[in-house]
């Protein structure tokens, strides 16, 4: 199996009469993330590598809805998940290194 180095992935996708479609994609540990208050206050949330920023806040960069919190609770399960797999993965791959080459 061959793996890539650490990389970020942008796409855009424009079709007649339908509304542009961009894709991020990062496939990175330099990735950084942050969270943080901005102006009014609203919230945001940031995932950042050299090569693209992505940004989330509330709706119409507004006053925080019962919307934005439904999104903000479908975030910290999604993440809840990611860190899990990632943990049981690691755990399982350490387990499988050959002695001395921990993953």
């Amino acid at each position: 199996m061959t793996t890539l180095g650490p990389y970020t992935y942008v796409t855009l996708s424009v079709q007649p009469d339908a509304t542009p479609r961009l894709g991020v994609s990062f496939y990175t540990a330099e990735l950084r993330v942050r969270a943080g208050l901005l102006d009014k206050p609203r919230p945001y949330l940031e995932f950042c590598t050299a090569e693209a920023d992505v940004s989330i806040s509330t709706t119409g960069a507004g006053s925080v809805s019962a919307a934005d919190l439904a999104t903000a609770r479908q975030i910290f399960n999604a993440a809840a998940r990611y860190l899990a797999d990632c943990e049981r993965l690691h755990t399982d791959q350490s387990a499988k290194a050959p002695t001395g080459k921990a993953a």
